[in-house]
């Protein structure tokens, strides 16, 4: 089972671009308030009202600093195997990636990253019902339905990009929902394979695995496609590499923007992973 956590993992994690691009404003955002501070500071005499309303904007600087702290009690050991996954993302997982994409031509490819997210319905239907957004889960069944008849089983993304109205999708996991609810993210910690990951967001996982049709689980074999645990594994390998090889590129220019990788990529998963909850 561990194995079969790992490559969902991957799916869920590894390959979330998008994480720098909305951690960015709250940067931004600090980065103004501190340039603010610096500017009147420097061409106006300082007022007791002004001295307030500094110390008021150095406390709530404080404040959301220390909120935003992350639990690291691994850091030596989440630093290493941020080391091994990265060797393993660029000289193996990249390569083979490449060599796949250049065999097999992108609708195809498009195709079958359109039919494993479509079939991954149930976690996302379920985990906008759990908080109460019920028009969100009535959008994932209505994107399923339309998707997997008029979309060829999911290989058409039919809802999205041949509708007059598109019924946009609303990815939610159990980590998500459990955040909803106001549990804490945990310590931090690295999954070999997977990358950035907290305490909430395995146990979101594990929970979300008994959802996926692609993850066999023992006793639900008649809801599920893989019959054993090395079919789990193929599934979740190809659609790995499948999913990668439309985004070449994408990591190597998220990884080159940092200092030091490990705090990089901790910060940013933790912060998308409370934007996530938030929205």
């Amino acid at each position: 089972m561990k194995l079969v956590y790992i490559f969902i993992g991957i799916t869920f994690f590894t390959f979330q671009g998008c994480t720098t691009k909305e951690a960015a404003p709250e940067l931004q955002y600090q980065q103004s308030k501190t340039d603010s501070i610096k500017t009147v500071t420097s061409d106006e005499p300082i007022k007791d009202d002004q001295l307030e309303g500094f110390a008021e904007e150095f406390e709530e600087e404080f404040s959301e600093q220390e909120t935003t702290t992350v639990s690291d009690p691994l850091s030596g050991y989440n630093r290493a195997m941020t080391s091994f996954n990265d060797t393993f993302i660029l000289y193996a997982l990249t390569p083979v990636s490449e060599a796949y994409a250049a065999v097999i031509p992108q609708p195809l490819r498009l195709g079958l990253s359109n039919a494993v997210e479509n079939i991954q319905f149930p976690i996302r239907f379920a985990n906008n019902l759990l908080q109460g957004k019920f028009q969100n889960s009535s959008d994932e069944l209505g994107r399923f339905i339309i998707n997997s008849t008029v979309g060829l089983g999911g290989l058409i993304d039919v809802a999205t990009n041949h509708m007059t109205t598109p019924i946009p999708a609303h990815d939610e996991d159990f980590g998500q929902t459990l955040g909803y609810y106001g549990m804490g993210s945990g310590f931090h910690i690295v999954l070999p394979f997977i990358g950035p990951s907290n305490i909430r967001d395995i146990i979101g996982i594990t929970a979300d695995s008994y959802l996926s049709p692609l993850v066999h689980v023992n006793g639900l074999e008649e809801y599920k496609i893989p019959q054993n645990f090395g079919q789990s594994v193929g599934i979740y390998t190809v659609h790995t590499i499948n999913k990668t090889s439309l985004h070449l590129g994408e990591y190597e220019n998220l990884r080159k923007d940092a200092i030091d990788l490990y705090p990089f990529f901790r910060d940013t998963y933790e912060q998308k992973r409370n934007s996530d909850i938030e929205e």
